[in-house]
């Protein structure tokens, strides 16, 4: 019975039904682990599947990782929950900037979203990092404008925001630019996928370590 199987073995046995559920996909490695997690994550693995990867995604984002570079999120929900542990192996540090004073001050005159201005405010930190958003539709499109005007060369974008408004046009944006990314179409979306996104970019750094 579940109620006595211990923590591991629950997860190995959820590893071992979506591996089954996934068969051989003819995807990369560093893919399967992403599509993995993500399944593990939201129990979906039609949704996993459905994520759409840059060529160098992958590659860029464990790169980054290990090259100690900084994780900027779009909400304290997606921050929480990446293995800020195993990410101060290499010196990285995940960093929100949602709350920031300032961010909230400007936010509130200015009449938009926290999320939006925090991806402004957050410009000097961007150089080479991973900038995960799983929450803001508006912070996406901040990054998108900011990618545009040639303000930030950001080494990967998870682009995974949740909802109808914004969210699929923001992922649209996202899909033009040379820029690696990790990102799906539609409104579908949310915190918890992105948090598996990064911390699988972490495992694959770790094992290369």
């Amino acid at each position: 019975m579940i109620r006595y199987m211990s923590p591991k073995e629950i997860e190995r046995k959820s590893f071992q039904i979506i591996k089954e559920k996934l068969g051989t996909p003819d995807v990369p490695e560093g893919e399967i682990e992403i599509i993995m997690r993500v399944a593990h994550a939201t129990a979906d693995i039609e949704f996993a599947q459905s994520l759409i990867f840059h060529p160098q995604a992958v590659k860029a984002g464990i790169l980054a990782i290990k090259y100690g570079k900084n994780i900027i999120t779009d909400v304290e929900m997606v921050k929480v929950g990446i293995r800020a542990k195993d990410l101060t192996q290499f010196g990285g540090k995940v960093i929100c900037l949602l709350n920031d004073n300032e961010v909230v001050q400007i936010a509130r005159e200015k009449k938009i979203t926290r999320a939006a201005v925090s991806m402004e405010k957050g410009v000097s930190l961007m150089e080479g990092a991973i900038i995960a958003i799983g929450n803001a539709p508006t912070a996406l499109l901040e990054v998108c404008e900011l990618i545009k005007q040639g303000k930030i060369k950001p080494a990967l974008i998870i682009g995974i925001p949740v909802g109808f408004v914004g969210a699929e046009e923001s992922k649209k944006k996202l899909r033009r630019f040379s820029v690696p990314f990790i990102t799906n179409e539609g409104p579908r979306g949310g915190s918890a996928i992105a948090v598996s996104i990064v911390n699988a970019l972490i495992r694959l750094a770790l094992k290369e370590k």
